[in-house]
Order: structure tokens, then C-alpha cells, then sequence
């Protein structure tokens, strides 16, 4: 097993400072719920976001899947990267310390 990173950017920057609409709202639930399950299958290490609203704002998601392939399978099947929610760019990694 490998370790990846996926980092989430928002598609629409301002969201968190207006308010996500109905449709987001929706997505985001699907998206935690997705990370979830992946959490309790033991794929998922940890999750989390920036506390910012700017337009520096994102997400983190580390991970551990077999293959580059199937970590972009992972990536691209969050509901919010595959309803357009966010944004997200994979990235290869390694857990050097963890507490």
C-alpha cells in the first residue's frame, strides 16, 4: 500500500463567507459521508480543512490505496470533486512522524 494526499480547493471561493446553497449543502454531506466509509474501511488516514474562508482555503485528505491509479479512482469518486464542488490535485506521499 502506498500513501496519497489529495488536496480540495472550493470552485465557488466564496462559499464558506455567503453560505453554501442547497445543492453544495448536499454534496458536502455526500462528500464527508464518502470519506467516512473510506475512514472506517482503513483507506482513509486523516481529513481535515484550513479554518480560513479565503481564497486560500482547502482541504486535506491522506490516504492509502494500492496504486496510483486506484488513489485517482478515490480522488475523482468524492462526490464533491464529481459534482463539481471542489476542486482536487493528487499527490504521491509519504507519513514520515506521526504522534
Amino acid at each position: 500500500m502506498q500513501e496519497f494526499l489529495y488536496k480540495l480547493l472550493l470552485v465557488r471561493g466564496d462559499m464558506l463567507r455567503t453560505g453554501p446553497t442547497p445543492q453544495e449543502q448536499a454534496v458536502v454531506a455526500e462528500h464527508f459521508a464518502y470519506l467516512q466509509d473510506l475512514a472506517v474501511k482503513g483507506a482513509m488516514i486523516l481529513v481535515g480543512r484550513t479554518l480560513t474562508t479565503d481564497e486560500n482555503t482547502m482541504g486535506l485528505a491522506i490516504f492509502r490505496a494500492e496504486s496510483e491509479e486506484v488513489a485517482l479512482q478515490i480522488m475523482n469518486g468524492d462526490p464533491a470533486v464529481k459534482k463539481g464542488v471542489m476542486t482536487a490535485t493528487l499527490y504521491p506521499f509519504k507519513i514520515v512522524l506521526q504522534g
